[in-house]
């Protein structure tokens, strides 16, 4: 089951699942549920477009339809709030998440891609990124 994450919920979260964008204010985690484990997540952001951003599945749920679930109820959400369009920025070094999102409907936006170098801070903590970024966008039905 996929639900928003609540405040009493966090403490379940947090402990399997990394919620780096948690306190950013301007979206919201979705979380799939396997009974009362959390087993995957994704913030959305509601930007122009929104964008998927965080996507998280626990190891052992990987490939079993969580991450494509998750995508599907923010692209429920967005619909629903007369967003047409979604969002998502994937390195180009993961074949496996790009596949995803093209399986999905998901092209190339147009944009160029962008390399992103230093240390970004996190609720979580700081991170180092040399990464080249491609976004992608899919136009919803309405």
């Amino acid at each position: 089951m996929i639900s928003v994450l609540l405040a009493d919920k966090l403490d379940a979260v947090t402990a399997v699942l990394g919620v780096a964008r948690l306190y950013q204010g301007d979206g919201f985690y979705l979380v799939d549920w396997d009974g009362d484990r959390p087993v995957g997540h994704l913030h959305l952001a509601l930007g122009d477009p929104p964008e998927i951003q965080d996507l998280e599945v626990v190891a052992d749920q990987r490939g079993r339809g969580v991450g494509t679930g998750l995508i599907d109820a923010a692209e429920a959400y967005c619909s629903m709030t007369h967003r047409p369009r979604l969002a998502v920025t994937v390195s180009v070094a993961n074949s496996g998440a790009r596949a995803l999102y093209e399986r999905l409907g998901y092209v190339e936006s147009g944009e160029a891609p962008v390399r992103v170098r230093g240390t970004v801070q996190l609720r979580t903590g700081p991170i180092t990124v040399d990464d080249t970024l491609v976004r992608l966008e899919k136009r919803l039905a309405r």
